[in-house]
């Protein structure tokens, strides 16, 4: 079992950037790859980024390519999201979750409360 919770989200102008940050509980944090999600109104939920357990290996949608970079510390338990050059298109409540990887990232039903991103002149 793990719970998390994200912080970190806002309103940003765009071009500009923010990081998320994804607290976990428990002691088997290190043993779940973890990943970002996002959902935009009236829009399913998306794959955004996702990072091994070990952080040697992240995969990004296309969408984010360039501009988004996850990272994780194993020591504190949490994941981050830099984001860089939003996009007005990058609006939606982002989640945090807790998954595998294999050649692809997938979730599993451990999920954050999630935190929004506006991005907005």
């Amino acid at each position: 079992q793990v719970q998390l919770v994200e912080s970190g989200g806002g309103l940003v102008q765009p071009g500009g950037s923010l990081r998320l940050s994804c607290a976990a509980s428990g002691r088997t944090f290190s043993t779940y790859a973890m990943g970002w999600f996002r959902q935009a109104p009236g829009k399913e939920r998306e794959f955004v980024a996702g990072i091994s357990w070990n952080g040697d290996t992240t995969y990004y949608a296309d969408s984010v390519k360039g501009r988004f970079t996850i990272s994780r510390d194993n020591a504190k338990n949490t994941v981050y999201l830099q984001m860089n050059s939003l996009k007005p298109e990058d609006t939606a409540v982002y989640y945090c979750n807790a998954g595998g990887l294999n050649n692809y990232y997938y979730p599993y039903d451990y999920w954050g409360q999630g935190t929004q991103v506006t991005v907005s002149s």
